[in-house]
């Protein structure tokens, strides 16, 4: 079943970030994970202190506040080379202001990267490199909006600083139909799982897809996701399931199935979206892997997962990724 809706947000632990996702997702869960979508804590909120004021008098402000809610990845957080830069404002941003607050929100890199935003609507805008991030890479993001406009009547108030670095060049590579997922790290194959995926009621997302978040154990139902809701039905679940990696906002995990725990073509068992290692592979691929990794799909007749379900910007060629920038590309600044 398909359904389109809004997502503000889930928290999650393992890696420990807060994915906020403003964007309307479209495309059935895949096998989602039950519970609130509400945003909790303050785990990937945006950190940064107003500037003193030099005045001895309070001085009376332009407009409302416009402030973010979140910048991923966290500051001094280490991720992988797929991930974006990803800012959540509170309020949307017109398309007159955003070339202007783009020039505001500078990404400096320890070694030069080319790069640019894009905006996906008005509340979120994310910066990726063309390629993926050399590993390595130290990145810092300075987001100086204090007296910015929204273009809406908002101006910013402070400035956001949040810096991080590019870790291990760890990939993963499934074959839908080969039912194989290849790891690899820093250009060497580690190893070869067998996996099974989505089936063809409930193809698995292709393209490439950043690690979001990590659990040891994640609680997922049919009903949350819109797939049955009927206890009757055989594509009713209710289930904990553990060594989840996540994958897309609308529900794609890597992980262990208790219904299918011995993946590969010989079992041929598809399950409803995600991708299924068994127990003892599963817990080993949640040991290599970090928010940011690449997860990459192939042969799955669902088509590229939308860049804004989660961290997918790589499924958006470079020439469509700029023609959602205001600013267009830039190269970052020495750090």
């Amino acid at each position: 079943m398909e359904r389109t809706g809004q997502v503000v947000g889930r928290r999650t632990s393992g890696i420990g970030i807060a994915l906020v996702t403003v964007a309307t997702l479209v495309g059935a869960s895949a096998c989602g994970a039950g519970g609130s979508d509400k945003a909790s804590g303050t785990d990937a909120k945006a950190s940064g202190k107003a500037s003193a004021s030099a005045s001895p008098t309070p001085t009376k402000p332009a407009g409302p506040p416009m402030l973010l809610d979140t910048i991923t990845p966290q500051t001094g957080t280490t991720v992988g080379v797929a991930m974006p830069i990803s800012v959540i404002f509170t309020n949307p941003v017109a398309e007159k202001a955003r070339a202007t607050v783009e020039k505001h929100m500078k990404v400096s890199a320890s070694q030069p990267v080319a790069g640019a935003w894009h905006w996906m609507g008005g509340r979120r805008a994310d910066w990726r490199p063309k390629t993926f991030w050399p590993s390595g890479t130290k990145v810092k993001i300075d987001a100086d909006l204090k007296g910015v406009s929204n273009g809406n009547g908002r101006y910013g108030v402070h400035g956001y600083t949040h810096t991080f670095t590019i870790g291990d060049d760890v990939r993963a590579d499934v074959s839908v139909t080969g039912h194989t997922m290849k790891v690899t790290r820093n250009g060497k194959l580690v190893r070869t799982l067998s996996i099974n995926a989505g089936s063809a009621q409930y193809p698995t997302w292709d393209g490439t897809m950043a690690v979001i978040d990590k659990q040891e154990k994640v609680h997922m139902t049919s009903c949350s996701v819109g797939i049955s809701c009927d206890k009757g039905s055989p594509n009713y679940y209710d289930l904990t399931l553990p060594w989840d990696i996540h994958l897309t906002q609308s529900g794609t995990y890597v992980h262990y199935s208790t219904g299918d725990p011995n993946p590969g073509s010989g079992s041929a068992r598809g399950s409803h979206g995600c991708v299924h290692l068994s127990l003892s592979d599963a817990k080993w691929f949640y040991g290599q892997v970090k928010q940011g990794d690449p997860v990459t799909v192939t042969g799955s007749p669902r088509g590229k997962a939308p860049a804004d379900n989660g961290y997918a910007s790589f499924n958006l060629s470079w020439s469509q990724w700029l023609a959602g920038s205001a600013a267009g590309e830039q190269t970052t600044a020495q750090l």
